[in-house]
C-alpha cells in the first residue's frame, strides 16, 4: 500500500487507487483514514488521502485562492480516477463536504459508504445508497471488511 496525500501528484501509480472521502474535522472527526491505512497496509492499493500536511484553515475558501482550489480540484480529480471511492460519516460531525462527495459520486458504481448511527443524516444517505445501488456499512469495522475484501480480490 502507498498513500499519497494532497496535492501530490499521483499519476505515476499504476496500481488500483482508493479515495479516502469522509468526515475530516479536526478535532471531531476520528483519524479514520489512517485505521484504513493500517488494514490495507499489505496490499498493493494507492490510498488517495485528501488529509493535506499544510492544510491552513485561514485560506479563503473561493476558487480565487489558489492554495484552495488546489484542493479542491486535486479532490475532485482523485475521486473521479479512484478505482474504489470510499464514504464516511463520523456521527460527531456535520460533513457538509462529505455529503456534496458522495453527491459527486452517485453515477460511480464503485463507492463503499459507511454512515453509522447518530450521523444527523444518516437517513438521506441510507435512502440515497438505496436509491443508487451503492454499499452502505453502519458499522466501521464492516465498513473496513468491505475495503479489504475489494483490496484484495
Amino acid at each position: 500500500m502507498i498513500e499519497v496525500k494532497a496535492p501530490a501528484d499521483h499519476d505515476q501509480y499504476k496500481n488500483p487507487k482508493i479515495f479516502l472521502a469522509g468526515s475530516i474535522e479536526m478535532g471531531k472527526a476520528e483519524p479514520w483514514r489512517h485505521k484504513i491505512a493500517t488494514a490495507l497496509a499489505t496490499s498493493e492499493v494507492i490510498l488517495l488521502n485528501p488529509r493535506r500536511d499544510d492544510w491552513d484553515n485561514t485560506w479563503v475558501q473561493s476558487i480565487k485562492h489558489a492554495k484552495f482550489k488546489e484542493q479542491v480540484v486535486w479532490e475532485m480529480n482523485g475521486i473521479d480516477e479512484a478505482a474504489l471511492v470510499i464514504i464516511y460519516f463520523d456521527p460527531e460531525t456535520l460533513a457538509p463536504i462529505t455529503l456534496l462527495e458522495l453527491g459527486h459520486c452517485l453515477e460511480k458504481r464503485n463507492v463503499i459508504v459507511c454512515c453509522p448511527e447518530g450521523f444527523y443524516r444518516k437517513g438521506n444517505v441510507e435512502i440515497t445508497c438505496d436509491r443508487y445501488g451503492i454499499d452502505m456499512y453502519d458499522t466501521f469495522e464492516e465498513f473496513v471488511e468491505a475495503i479489504v475484501a475489494w483490496a484484495h480480490v
